[in-house]
């Protein structure tokens, strides 16, 4: 199946600063696109690739689990840590738990991470519905483009396959019981209004990882895609500052390596 257009997996070889960014559940790239491209422009290797299932049709994400998802992102891990001294991972939702996942099983082969309304569970009925459900109804309604800024939209699936959300949530709860080998330092920013993730996600991840260095970051004007929204820009600039406190160089490599 073709993908759809702006879904497509990005990459920039840069210095030796590497950052491996995840996107969330029937999202794309698209919706990490202007991060990426933002720190590629700073001079870093970046690495945004497309999760199987994603990015075409929600008929091939039906078919997928998070077994699929975890493991393409821990191979374009393994390859910024072959060609970068240092490599940061950040996600977005359900990017933000295939984070979590690479921490506590790299340890200090991940520098740091950033999390934007990270997810930790399926909430509400629905969830202990889906395995039964899944097996009834094959779709739910979608879930995105959740931005509250005018003319902004999620290139993203408008249907949820149950199949694929039982996974999830499977997912879910195996990180959530990874959560206390997180040690790395951890930027977690998160919306107060959004549709998709409750903020209780955030608090619950902030309470069992063992992270000593942790900053939280309320982005007080947008909804649940925040990496498109009012607040992109903040997000991009306070993990660019998180990089460069603890990988100081990450200023002086880019036009030496010819970005």
């Amino acid at each position: 199946m073709p993908v759809l257009p702006g879904a497509e997996p990005y990459r920039h070889e840069g210095g030796e600063i590497g950052v491996l960014l995840c996107h969330g559940f029937t999202g794309s790239p698209q919706s990490l696109r202007p991060w990426a491209e933002y720190l590629a422009e700073q001079g870093l290797t970046v690495s945004l690739p497309l999760l199987p299932g994603h990015g075409t049709r929600w008929e091939d994400l039906q078919i997928t689990g998070w077994q699929d998802w975890y493991a393409e992102v821990e191979r374009e891990l393994h390859g910024l840590l072959e060609r970068c001294a240092e490599v940061f991972v950040f996600g977005l939702s359900m990017g933000g738990a295939l984070t979590l996942a690479l921490a506590s099983k790299h340890g200090d082969a991940v520098r740091g991470i950033v999390l934007v309304n990270p997810a930790n569970k399926v909430h509400g009925l629905a969830a202990h519905a889906l395995p039964v459900a899944r097996h009834l109804v094959r779709t739910t309604k979608g879930i995105a483009s959740d931005i509250a800024l005018e003319g902004s939209d999620e290139v993203g699936y408008d249907r949820v396959p149950l199949h694929a959300a039982h996974s999830m949530r499977q997912f879910f709860a195996r990180v959530d019981g990874e959560l206390p080998q997180v040690t790395q330092p951890l930027l977690l920013l998160h919306s107060p209004q959004d549709h998709v993730v409750p903020p209780v996600d955030s608090a619950r991840i902030l309470s069992r990882v063992s992270s000593t260095d942790v900053t939280e970051i309320l982005l007080e004007q947008s909804y649940h895609v925040a990496t498109l929204d009012h607040d992109a820009d903040r997000i991009f600039e306070e993990s660019l500052a998180f990089i460069g406190r603890l990988a100081p160089s990450v200023g002086k490599e880019g036009t030496a390596s010819g970005g």
